[in-house]
């Protein structure tokens, strides 16, 4: 294909993908980007599709999971509060419930989610489950099935999951940009066999739900993408309060311009030395050499975001 047609057609993807981003509102970025860290695996064939991570409450140490069932446990070496190195164990397979590693159609791990008690739970595409990773020699055991994944499309399913204090897990399922219906917040409350839909996310086209987290304050983050052609990816957070079963005070804290980082895909919220919330987030390089792995974090000064009583709608 000639050189000027690729960019031609290029500038109209661009073009087109600025048209139907439905911003929902009139927003400000209100998060400040403190390091973006490139995170490299040397020769290790596993290395690269990062699709979920969680960090430790004093920002330290971090789990992370890959989109083809392999986990990894390491250390960010900071120098004045910022990431500028990246430490990492070696990559192993996530496990099935019999104990043998996940392969195949099984082995799409997306969510992750860290209980205070150290429980882990991961989410699975294609082979739609979640999975709870006890602490210590407890049992490995698939949680209740949720009727919803059976219409749920093999690589858009439940990708943003998040764990509340108690136990609850909250899951929002990826869908695709072309959907119109609010994304739907799947909840399981400790003990329970059956899920329950409680929640619903307003829906800003063609921004989907790829990470979640429950912050040290309660609250539930949310990091959608949108692959804008050929120019890269934007990324957006939101925030809601959890009230009962609604969510409320939806405010957006950051929307990047397009190409500002590469595919991020997981979300940790936690809470810095100077009583700040610090949103890290890691990029699914989906294995391509023309992509990059990287740790993106942002910080959110006190009272940062706007409220959805001030949004003014673009539509």
């Amino acid at each position: 294909m000639p050189f000027r047609l690729v960019v031609a057609l290029g500038a109209l993807t661009l073009l087109v993908g600025f048209l139907t981003v439905d911003l929902g509102a009139q927003t400000v970025t209100e998060a400040k980007l403190l390091s973006v860290t490139r995170w490299h695996g040397g020769d290790d064939p596993a290395f690269g599709g990062f699709s979920g991570i969680e960090v430790s409450e004093d920002g330290t140490s971090f789990t992370a999971i890959t989109d083809r069932g392999d986990i990894t446990h390491g250390r960010f070496v900071r120098k004045d509060g910022k990431i500028a190195k990246v430490a990492h164990g070696a990559l192993r397979k996530l496990t099935t419930p019999r104990g043998v590693n996940v392969r195949g159609i099984w082995s799409d791990s997306e969510g992750l989610a860290i209980a205070p008690d150290g429980t882990m739970f991961v989410s699975f595409e294609v082979g739609h489950r979640i999975v709870r990773y006890p602490t210590g020699q407890g049992r490995v055991r698939n949680l209740p099935k949720n009727p919803a994944t059976k219409k749920m499309e093999p690589n858009a399913g439940q990708e943003a999951l998040a764990v509340q204090p108690d136990g609850t897990i909250l899951v929002i399922p990826e869908g695709d940009g072309s959907q119109k219906a609010p994304h739907r917040v799947f909840r399981l409350r400790p003990g329970a066999k059956t899920w329950e839909q409680p929640f619903t996310l307003p829906r800003y086209r063609p921004y989907v739900p790829v990470g979640a987290d429950v912050g040290p304050d309660g609250r539930l983050y949310v990091l959608e993408r949108h692959l804008s052609g050929i120019f890269g990816f934007t990324s957006r957070v939101r925030r809601f309060d959890i009230t009962g079963n609604s969510l409320t005070n939806e405010t957006i804290l950051l929307q990047t311009e397009v190409g500002a980082h590469d595919n991020l895909e997981g979300l940790a919220v936690w809470r810095d030395v100077d009583g700040l919330i610090r949103l890290t987030m890691v990029s699914d390089d989906n294995f391509k050499f023309f992509q990059v792995t990287e740790i993106v974090e942002y910080v959110v000064p006190d009272g940062a975001g706007i409220g959805t009583d001030h949004l003014i709608n673009t539509q």
